[in-house]
């Protein structure tokens, strides 16, 4: 299996990192050449907007769309969480993927970020949270995963995950191992 992190802009060298612990082949996704080499995306934390536009500038946008809606797996993280959200409190939605509603930057600026201890998907992990959107509404047909100050931060609905921390921050891999039997099992 190779799973693609999305290079455009922000934390994608720390998922590779993370993926390549667990053996696992990681891609840096910048072209549609490789996005087409993979069978997973990674969408990592950094600027919703600035990955938004690069995304749309290089055409990847509606690759990452139809093949999503083909079953490839993906997950975003932070900012990879906005740009799968089919509703983004007063700003664009990019890949419309998700049934849930975000808003973003709600734990406020930079000075805000902190590191908790919670449950994710039944295993407490550190979550590392750098002014993280939550996730204000889910359909019926999405998963909760984890719930910080009874805020929902992550869910996951079908062959998609979302998270508003930043896992790749910690050294703690129970995410992207939950990622990739996500993967194996889709």
């Amino acid at each position: 299996m190779k799973v693609g992190v999305l290079g455009l802009q922000g934390a994608f060298v720390e998922h590779v990192t993370i993926l390549e612990r667990l053996n696992v082949k990681a891609i840096i996704v910048k072209t549609k050449e490789a996005l087409e080499e993979v069978d997973a995306l990674i969408i990592p934390g950094g600027e919703s907007s600035v990955m938004g536009k690069f995304m749309k500038k290089e055409g990847l946008d509606q690759i990452i769309i139809e093949k999503v809606k083909q079953g490839m797996p993906i997950w975003g993280t932070c900012a990879g969480l906005i740009l799968l959200a089919k509703d983004v409190h007063n700003n664009p939605s990019y890949l419309n993927l998700m049934d849930i509603s975000v808003q973003r930057n709600a734990y406020g600026r930079q000075l805000g970020s902190f590191v908790i201890e919670e449950k994710f998907a039944e295993q407490k992990i550190p979550m590392v949270f750098i002014r993280g959107p939550i996730i204000t509404k889910v359909s019926d047909h999405v998963e909760i995963l984890s719930v910080v100050q009874n805020e929902i931060v992550a869910a996951r609905q079908n062959n998609i995950l979302a998270t508003s921390f930043h896992p790749e921050l910690t050294s703690d891999a129970s995410v992207h191992e939950y990622f990739i039997k996500m993967c194996q099992s889709v």
